[in-house]
């Protein structure tokens, strides 16, 4: 009478933790969230989240973000720290502080910011190349 086919609960809320503010709806405050964000709408405040932030291209936001990666077509206004990447394509508009660890942005996108990289950096050995000179090589 009953089916034993239920999903476990914890499997559907990780596949539904995205957070959607639509278009036409204005936010003014502080969040927090484990899971993804989509912005289509306008926030003013702090953001805080370890999943994705995709700013869609009516989004705004004017405040603080803190997170793992962010996609922008969007137009974002103050202080950005993110651990992973920053995709901007081309209708993006950033201005303010950024800190990312990659950077990625399509030719026309606005990024008037101070900007800081904080990814691996590759060990460079007593400024010579990691390659060996061999016997037949002859310098100048």
């Amino acid at each position: 009478m009953f089916s034993d086919n239920k999903k476990d609960k914890s499997t559907m809320d990780s596949t539904s933790s995205q957070n959607i503010i639509a278009k036409g709806t204005k936010i003014i405050g502080d969040f927090n969230s484990e899971g993804d964000f989509r912005i289509d709408g306008t926030i003013e405040g702090n953001i805080k989240t370890s999943g994705k932030l995709v700013v869609g291209k009516n989004g705004e936001i004017k405040g603080t973000i803190q997170g793992t990666d962010a996609y922008f077509e969007g137009k974002f206004s103050g202080k950005l720290s993110l651990a992973g990447t920053l995709t901007l394509k081309s209708s993006a508009f950033i201005e303010g502080e950024v800190t990312v660890g990659k950077l990625a942005v399509e030719p026309g996108a606005t990024f008037n910011v101070t900007c800081a990289m904080k990814g691996t950096v590759k060990p460079m050995h007593n400024g010579e190349s990691t390659r060996k000179k061999t016997e037949t090589e002859k310098t100048a």
